[in-house]
């Protein structure tokens, strides 16, 4: 008479076996190991001699902090040993099995720049406390931008019509304010033109299952048309309707007094306050909330969200919507802060880069205003390098995105992987 008999434990030492057995990613040890090697070609190699100053504050700020002058060849030498050194850390790390912590990363980047400053900048001066209000200032649509795609992404909409969404909110907040003489409803009027187009974007992909992203693309270029005949034919005749107010600045005392950050991040309107409380709360709804529970799931798994009762295709058309929203604050930006008027096509592709922002960081909204700021910043010092006459030339600036983007994509700047139900329609059964 035969017995079952319970399957056999597996052994101690394959136990030990198991238990050891990690998967090691090498990805950023090899992205430092590069980003060392262009370093040592450009500050060693190609190195500039002269000082480079660092204007820390601006004359009349409260804090005054010295100008930092830092001679271009000594300082490259030392910071290539020092990324070399970080480099060799998170070698050493990876080969036991172990994660490169948040701070590495960091260090390394701050090194970096200091460096790339130091050797871009060589005979000049570079004012930092500028460069970084430039930053804030070009990074603000973008942030805006990249939440709106993180939102509609997240509950499974390709939203390539960013751009379509900024542009629109221009323009119509350029008008309606200029109309009406209150900027207040001229933001209001931006956020519903934007809300509009991804009405129109939400009504293809959801109810009439058209592909995301030919609609996205579509709604872009329709939108760059409707703009540009209603500016040369309407704005042109009458520039009344393109002269808008211009938000006021809020200087918040004390905080406005901080050294370096503080002209930068609390000497700005509305609009940019406004931002500082739509990214803490995004990321909190989306993590912290039921309705952000909800969101997730019908960007994940719709048919799972489905059978507990969760209506998908209607929780997928209001969220889409409020991402419009979101993005259209980011169009008003445009025209009622930072041009003061509507020019043809003012957002000259940032859409496109929001949407990488939103790629590069991993559809988090936290990480993604990181990647918005980022870019922000590659434009802000693309600017400045042009105006010292750095021999950086300004196309290598400007294509730094696309070329961080894809590395993103690659893998090399951590796994990017979009939610599993993202640009696929989703239909009842």
């Amino acid at each position: 008479m035969s017995t079952l008999q319970p399957a056999a434990a597996p052994a101690p030492a394959q136990t030990v076996e198991l238990e050891r057995a990690v998967v090691k990613h090498w990805k950023a040890p090899i992205s430092f190991a590069v980003l060392t090697v262009v370093s040592a070609i450009l500050m060693i190699g190609l190195g500039r001699d002269g000082a480079t100053t660092l204007r820390l504050a601006d004359a009349g700020d409260f804090f005054a902090l010295p100008d930092a002058v830092l001679p271009s060849r000594p300082t490259g030498v030392v910071i290539v040993i020092l990324l070399a050194a970080l480099t060799a850390i998170a070698i050493w790390v990876t080969s036991r099995g172990r994660r490169v912590g948040v701070w590495l990363p960091v260090v390394f980047g701050l090194l970096f720049v200091i460096g790339f400053l130091t050797w871009a900048g060589a005979g000049s001066m570079i004012p930092i406390a500028g460069l970084l209000f430039a930053t804030v200032g070009l990074s603000v649509p973008l942030i805006f931008g990249a939440m709106g795609g993180v939102l509609s992404e997240r509950a499974g909409v390709v939203n390539i019509a960013i751009e379509a969404q900024l542009l629109g909110g221009a323009f119509t907040g350029a008008v309606v304010a200029s109309a009406t003489g209150s900027t207040l409803v001229g933001v209001l009027a931006a956020m519903v033109a934007s809300v509009l187009v991804s009405m129109v974007l939400a009504v293809f992909a959801i109810r009439y299952f058209v592909e995301q992203v030919i609609v996205g693309v579509v709604l872009n270029v329709l939108v760059v048309g409707l703009t540009n005949f209603f500016y040369s034919s309407v704005l042109t005749d009458n520039p009344a309707l393109n002269s808008p107010a211009r938000l006021p600045k809020l200087p918040i005392p004390v905080l406005e007094g901080i050294p370096l950050l503080g002209p930068a991040l609390f000497n700005q309107s509305i609009i940019v306050y406004a931002m500082y409380i739509v990214v803490p709360l995004i990321a909190w709804g989306l993590f912290k909330t039921t309705w952000g529970l909800r969101l997730r799931a019908i960007g994940e798994h719709p048919m799972a969200a489905d059978t507990v009762g969760i209506k998908v295709n209607r929780l997928r058309f209001w969220n889409v919507s409020l991402a419009g929203a979101v993005a259209g604050l980011g169009g008003a930006y445009f025209t009622l802060d930072s041009n003061g008027s509507f020019t043809r096509e003012m957002t000259a592709g940032l859409g496109y880069i929001a949407l990488a922002a939103v790629i590069f960081g991993q559809w988090h909204p936290i990480k993604a205003t990181l990647a918005a700021l980022l870019f922000g910043f590659a434009s802000a010092l693309q600017q400045t390098l042009g105006a010292i006459g750095s021999p950086v030339p300004s196309e290598f600036m400007l294509m730094l995105p696309y070329v961080i983007t894809l590395l993103a994509v690659a893998g090399f700047i951590g796994q990017s992987r979009p939610p599993a139900a993202s640009g696929k329609p989703y239909v009842k059964q």
